[in-house]
């Protein structure tokens, strides 16, 4: 099995350092760049062809959801796993805005966020427990169109077990395993429940699962 190629992007050197020697330690994880600023990260995504890129939300000049949407707009480019801390909820709504698929925050533990990196890079969404309800009550307060029950009562079942899997952070073949059904009849799934909800990517997807209460334990 190949390694898992991750760039990392923080203005802070001693935050990457930490972050580097947390991924570097995993025996099938190796970071290809660190970089100091979101356009760094996007020069460094081009060259390396990460199958992740780990980025901070809050860095001077391109800043984290600059970044991502620069990222987003390029053909294969890699998903994006931002990083944030507990009160950033401006930036963090602008990063989900701009495409990220995963959150977690700086003081997650370090199993915490290996989880998140292999989930993000395999296909999947990530939502720290923590930042979810700041997620919820802002989705809630603006009125985002896809949420709530009316638009998940279009799903069929299998999509709604699709979306259940997904709310839990499981990628593309996870949830084909799980249910038993081919990768590719998973992304037709998966494509129809953006579609149906509005939602612009799987975090989008989830948030408006989650607020209407689907795949909460």
């Amino acid at each position: 099995m190949s390694a898992l190629r991750v760039v990392l992007a923080d203005d802070q050197a001693m935050v990457r350092s930490g972050l580097s020697l947390v991924l570097g330690a995993e025996p099938d994880v190796v970071v290809v760049a660190e970089c100091a600023d979101g356009a760094a990260a996007v020069v460094a995504a081009g060259r390396f062809a990460p199958d992740l890129v780990l980025m901070d939300v809050r860095m001077p000049g391109v800043d984290g959801p600059e970044a991502t949407r620069r990222l987003r707009a390029t053909p294969g480019a890699p998903p994006v796993l931002a990083l944030t801390t507990f009160d950033d909820d401006e930036v963090l709504w602008a990063a989900i805005d701009a495409g990220a698929e995963g959150f977690v925050l700086k003081d997650s533990p370090a199993e915490s966020l290996v989880l998140a990196v292999r989930a993000v890079a395999a296909g999947g969404s990530w939502l720290d427990p923590r930042v979810l309800p700041r997620v919820l009550a802002r989705a809630r307060a603006g009125g985002r169109p896809g949420t709530g029950r009316a638009a998940l009562a279009r799903l069929t079942p299998r999509e709604t077990e699709v979306l259940q899997r997904m709310c839990r952070g499981e990628s593309n073949p996870e949830i084909a395993a799980g249910l038993a059904m081919g990768e590719r009849t998973v992304k037709t799934h998966v494509s129809a429940i953006l579609a149906k909800l509005g939602a612009r990517d799987r975090v989008g997807a989830v948030v408006a699962a989650l607020d209407a209460g689907v795949g909460r334990d």
